[in-house]
C-alpha cells in the first residue's frame, strides 16, 4: 500500500522514514541557480587569472574542470546535503535508506550526469525521472540516492476514532507506515477515497469481510499504541 509519491526507507535500525522524491520541475530550477551560481565562480577565476597569460590558461581549464565536476559533490557532502540550487529550493540528497549521502555515492551520481546528458539536454536523465515514481535519474540509480525534499513529511495527524485492533498478520515497517500516514490523512482525504484505499489494505484487517475503512482505522490505532484509547 502507497500514499502519492512518498518513499519509505528503513534505516540499519529498523525505523521507517517517509520522504517526499522532488520531481523534475524543482530539480531544474535547482540546476539553473547553480549553473548561475558556477558561472559567477569560474567569472570570479576568470578576472584574477587574466594577468598571469598561460598560467592563467591553465588555472582556468582546472577551474573548470572542479567546477563542472566536483562543484555538486563537495555540497552534497555537507550537513545539509545540498548544492546552493538545491538549498534554495528545500531539497537534498540522501541515501535510499535515508542517510547523509556517502562520498563514494554522491561521487557516482555527479559522474554519471554525462550519461544522463545523452543524447543531449540531459533527455536520458528527464527521461528516467518521468518514468519513475521517486524521480531517480540514471545517476541515483546507480549511486542509491535520492533527491528528497527536506521538510519534515507530516504523517502522524490526529487519527479518527475507531476501536484499536491487531492486524491479521505481521506487518513490515513500509506497510506500518502506509496505514498510520493514511489514517492520519483522513480528514484531508475524500470519503471515497478512504474508502477505496481502506479496500486495497483489507487482507491486514481481522474481519476481511467488514467495514474496511472502520477495520483498518483500527489497526492504525493500534499501530500507534492507541488500545486503550481507540474506541469513542
Amino acid at each position: 500500500m502507497s500514499l502519492d509519491t512518498l518513499y519509505t526507507a528503513e534505516t540499519p535500525e529498523g525505523i521507517a522514514l517517509s520522504l517526499r522524491p522532488a520531481g523534475v520541475a524543482p530539480r531544474v530550477l535547482a540546476y539553473m541557480v547553480d549553473l548561475l551560481v558556477r558561472a559567477g565562480m569560474y567569472l570570479a577565476v576568470v578576472l584574477l587569472a587574466l594577468p598571469f597569460g598561460g598560467m592563467g590558461m591553465g588555472l582556468l581549464l582546472v577551474s573548470y574542470f572542479l567546477l563542472e565536476w566536483f562543484y555538486p559533490v563537495l555540497f552534497e557532502l555537507t550537513r545539509s546535503g545540498a548544492t546552493p540550487g538545491k538549498r534554495a529550493f528545500g531539497l537534498q540528497v540522501v541515501m535510499d535508506s535515508g542517510l547523509p549521502v556517502t562520498p563514494a555515492a554522491a561521487l557516482t551520481r555527479n559522474l554519471l550526469r554525462a550519461a544522463d546528458f545523452f543524447p543531449f539536454g540531459y533527455a536520458f536523465g528527464l527521461l528516467a525521472m518521468l518514468l519513475r515514481r521517486d524521480f531517480k535519474r540514471l545517476g541515483d540509480l546507480a549511486a542509491g540516492t535520492l533527491v528528497v525534499y527536506r521538510d519534515t513529511v507530516a504523517l502522524h495527524g490526529k487519527l479518527p476514532l475507531a476501536p484499536a485492533t491487531a492486524p491479521a498478520r505481521p506487518l513490515a515497517p513500509q506497510e506500518q507506515a502506509a496505514i498510520v500516514a493514511w489514517a492520519g490523512r483522513a480528514s484531508r482525504l475524500t470519503p471515497a477515497r478512504l474508502d477505496e484505499l481502506a479496500v486495497l489494505a483489507r487482507s491486514v484487517t481481522p474481519n476481511p469481510q467488514g467495514d474496511a475503512t472502520r477495520g483498518l482505522l483500527g489497526v492504525a490505532q493500534w499501530l500507534v499504541g492507541n488500545r486503550d484509547r481507540g474506541t469513542p
